[in-house]
């Protein structure tokens, strides 16, 4: 058994290692004075740099954690290695050989498990590499090449093929002397009755690598129909490889993640590699799962995500599922100072599609037309509800109130409002107002399946702020109908019936004086008024609103002749058609927001018909 490694072999090895050449492989550092540097602090979240580092004298302080340390420690606590591992690692890094007390180095066996495991990785990802210019690999040199890529970018990102059969990597790693045991650790195979066996088989292989560049796992696509397995298998959880804590195309992309302080979240293997080779070097994948904290404390340190000004821009595609990831992650998005954005081809196509149909320029001007992570929240959340109703309207924007309450740039929230407004039809006050309640911790709408709201049972019996000017108007309307139907002449009648009432408990009085009135009239006969006529409408009201209906039927209109009370009638009713036809040209208005007049020019300028007929319907009820 070896002995431990020599007191000055280590003391020589820590002298000989810059620290913040190892500490540059895992934390973004910038100048911080003649002699120091300072980052993000790995071992603890923060968004101010606290994190230094001083190579004249090798050691590392984090002012906010107290974690300090030379370059062993430091690698010792970012790789979960012993102590005799990293310095062994370390000592292989600069070509230095160590001496041991008991005598020679340790055994092939008896090196660090880590190590061993790196090593295995390594010896597979070559192996990989050189099978795919084998003619067996025919369908993996396919697929690359429909693709867009070409050799040189196979060798760039070290993709390989995995040959069918059962034992080719089992062989080769047996024969450059790893045990099963080892090879056990790897999850790069599989155990039966038989013994372990390939994993990978028939695959185009892609090499996951760690941020310092060291292979830890592989993803592998099937190329083949009868391959039973999923389209895509990774490597499982070892000790190396932890998917919530891995990006795809890290190790190529961290420096320029630095210098642009920009990354931009892909979803696949060929996204990275087209994107990369497009221009956008920034470009980085989760590996089978959704991205997540871990993924996030990796991103902010060489973000540099303390002062803003950094992006983050995700792409996915556009269906249900791409919409699903992105909400997911602007679940996230409190945890970053930078911005987030989220840039989705019209189309449905990944940047992969993208380059191969329309080349590098469409990859790069689809992640320059970005768009902030909170307004796709807010426009994929208005899916959800049927905006053609009054009802949809408000529980939209109850439902995006929370959003826009959560932008964390201040001054954009009230903007964000009006916008949001816009696009719903309804009074910027009244969105604000729903904003800031959010913001004070109110209620969220829960997303609802999109289709037409018709009521269902009693309405609720919450009555409406009698001070809101619309609930005001909309109950003076319905007392003036409930105590004067003999004033209402039949074209009142046509507009009443067309009337959209704010208010569930208005629209369900509303829905029962219509009710009453074609229960009631005989032939063109007008409706007969007091008694028979407020029975009437009762009787087309559920129970718990009898009682509103009273004080409907009893409250003192603001007449004292009959002329002023026909003057009041005509005033009040006139009134609620002009909010009628206000609000239908809100809608049209908020439609014509929505609606791209490229895509949809004749819905477009329909849209801008209705609205020029609106307005003369509005003129003509004031000239009247």
């Amino acid at each position: 058994m070896a002995g431990l490694i020599r007191r000055e072999d280590i003391d020589e090895v820590r002298a000989r290692t810059d620290i913040k050449e190892i500490v540059d492989g895992y934390v973004t550092l910038k100048s911080a004075g003649i002699g120091s540097w300072k980052g993000l602090c790995p071992f603890h979240d923060e968004r101010t740099p606290s994190f230094h580092v001083r190579p004249q004298t090798g050691t590392y302080h984090c002012f906010g954690c107290d974690e300090s340390g030379d370059a062993i420690a430091f690698l010792m606590n970012m790789d979960h290695t012993t102590f005799a591992e990293t310095v062994e690692k370390l000592a292989a890094r600069i070509g230095y050989e160590l001496h041991y007390e008991q005598g020679s180095g340790p055994r092939k066996e008896e090196v660090g498990r880590r190590q061993r495991l790196l090593d295995a990785h390594k010896v597979a990802a070559e192996f990989f590499q050189r099978n795919l210019y084998t003619r067996q690999a025919a369908p993996a040199q396919q697929f690359l090449g429909e693709r867009g890529f070409d050799g040189e970018a196979a060798r760039r990102y070290g993709v390989g093929y995995a040959p069918r059969g059962w034992d080719h990597l089992l062989k080769h790693l047996r024969e450059r002397g790893f045990t099963d045991q080892e090879l056990k650790l790897t999850g790069m195979f599989s155990e039966g009755n038989r013994g372990l066996y390939d994993r990978f088989r028939g695959r185009l292989v892609w090499p996951i690598r760690a941020v310092a560049g060291e292979v830890i796992g592989f993803g592998a696509r099937k190329l083949d129909d009868d391959d039973q397995g999923p389209k895509y298998l990774n490597t499982p959880e070892t000790a190396l490889y932890k998917k919530s804590q891995v990006l795809y195309g890290i190790d190529l992309a961290k420096r320029e993640i630095a210098k642009q302080r920009r990354v931009v979240v892909v979803e696949g293997y060929t996204d990275v590699m087209a994107c990369h080779l497009a221009g956008v070097t920034t470009a980085v994948a989760t590996c089978g799962t959704a991205f997540g904290p871990e993924h996030i404390k990796i991103v902010r340190r060489f973000l540099s995500d303390s002062g803003g000004g950094g992006e983050v821009v995700f792409t996915f595609d556009g269906d249900a599922a791409g919409q699903k990831a992105a909400l997911r992650a602007f679940e996230e998005d409190q945890r970053f100072v930078a911005q987030t954005y989220v840039a989705v081809e019209p189309h449905g196509m990944d940047p992969c599609d993208l380059r191969l149909a329309r080349g590098d320029a469409a990859v790069a001007d689809l992640v320059d037309s970005r768009r902030p992570l909170f307004e796709f929240a807010i426009r994929a959340t208005l899916k959800n509800y049927d905006l053609d109703t009054i009802e949809g309207r408000i529980r939209a924007m109850r439902a995006c109130a929370p959003i826009v309450a959560r932008i964390r740039d201040r001054s954009l929230r009230p903007a964000y409002a009006r916008q949001l407004a816009g696009w719903l039809g309804l009074e910027p006050a009244e969105v604000q107002r729903a904003v800031d309640g959010a913001g004070r911790g109110g209620t969220q709408e829960r997303p609802a399946p999109r289709a037409p709201e018709a009521r269902q049972g009693p309405p609720p019996v919450e009555l409406p702020d009698p001070r809101e000017p619309v609930a005001r108007m909309e109950r003076e309307a319905l007392e003036t109908v409930v105590q004067c139907p003999d004033l209402m002449l039949e074209d009142h009648w046509e507009e009443f019936s067309l009337s959209a009432f704010r208010y569930p408990v208005h629209g369900a009085v509303h829905d029962a004086v219509l009710a009453a009135r074609a229960q009631l009239r005989d032939g063109g006969a007008s409706v007969p008024g007091g008694q028979v006529w407020v029975d009437a409408v009762r009787g087309h009201l559920p129970d718990p609103l009898h009682g509103y209906l009273a004080e409907l039927a009893v409250t003192p209109l603001p007449a004292t002749t009959q002329q002023q009370l026909e003057r009041y009638t005509a005033d009040i009713l006139t009134r609620l058609f002009e909010l009628q036809i206000n609000r239908r040209k809100s809608d049209r208005l908020a439609e014509l927001q929505r609606t791209d007049p490229g895509a949809r020019r004749e819905r477009y300028e329909q849209l801008q018909r209705e609205l020029l007929e609106l307005e003369m319907q509005r003129r003509r009820l004031r000239q009247d």
